[in-house]
C-alpha cells in the first residue's frame, strides 16, 4: 500500500494561493460558528519585540487582507515602526490554517471612509472615543464619553483621522491541512515576480 493512500495525503489543485485561500474562506462561512474572517495578527517594533492579537480582515476591492484599527494603538505605532506583519487564519471547523506574511500600506482615505460609514453607528463611536490600547481609569469614563459624544454628534459621525486601514500585501502564504499522526498536508507559496513559486513542507 502506498503511503499517500495509507496516510491521505493531499494536493491543492491550483497555483494560485489567492484563489485557493477565497475558496477555504468561503467553506469556512458555512462552517465556523463565529467570524470566520478573523485572524491573529503579528507585528513587531523596530528592535524586533513582537505581539500579536486577533483582528478581523476585511477584502477590499480585489486587496484580499485588509484591516482597520487606531493608527496611535499599539499595533498601529509598531507598524509605523516596521511596516511588516503577519496573519494566522485558522478555522477549526475545517482543520485548517492559512498563513500570510508581507508588507504593510495604509489604505486610501476614500476606502476607509467607506468602510467606517458601513458601520454601526455604535461602532463608529466607540472607534471615536476610544485611546485604542492606553491605559483607562474605569469603565464608567469609557460610558461617559460615549455618551458624550454621541450627544455632541447627533448627525453623520466624523472619521477620526486616527483611524485608518491597511492592507498586507502577501509575499509568502501557507496553507495548512490537518492529517492522521500529526502528518500534516503543508504548501508554501512564495511570490515569484507576478506569480508564485510553489512548495511541499515538511509537517
Amino acid at each position: 500500500m502506498s503511503g499517500s493512500r495509507l496516510f491521505g495525503s493531499r494536493e491543492v489543485d491550483s497555483k494560485d494561493p489567492l484563489e485557493l485561500f477565497d475558496g477555504w474562506l468561503r467553506q469556512a462561512e458555512e462552517s465556523e460558528p463565529n467570524d470566520p474572517n478573523a485572524a491573529a495578527l503579528a507585528t513587531a517594533t523596530a528592535g524586533g519585540a513582537p505581539s500579536v492579537r486577533m483582528v478581523l480582515v476585511k477584502r477590499v476591492g480585489e486587496r484580499r487582507f485588509c484591516f482597520f484599527t487606531n493608527a496611535e494603538s499599539r499595533k498601529g505605532s509598531e507598524l509605523a515602526e516596521n511596516p511588516r506583519a503577519a496573519l494566522c487564519f485558522h478555522w477549526k471547523s475545517l482543520r485548517r490554517q492559512v498563513r500570510v506574511e508581507g508588507a504593510i500600506s495604509e489604505l486610501d482615505a476614500r476606502a476607509v471612509d467607506k468602510y467606517f460609514h458601513s458601520r454601526s453607528r455604535a461602532s463608529q463611536i466607540g472607534a471615536a472615543v476610544s485611546d485604542q490600547s492606553r491605559v483607562l481609569e474605569s469603565r464608567e469614563e469609557l460610558e461617559r464619553r460615549v455618551e458624550r459624544f454621541s450627544l455632541e454628534h447627533t448627525g453623520t459621525i466624523p472619521r477620526p483621522s486616527f483611524w485608518r486601514g491597511f492592507e498586507l500585501r502577501a509575499e509568502r502564504i501557507e496553507l495548512w491541512m490537518d492529517g492522521p499522526h500529526r502528518l500534516h498536508d503543508r504548501f508554501l507559496f512564495t511570490r515569484d515576480g507576478d506569480g508564485w513559486r510553489k512548495a511541499r513542507l515538511y509537517p
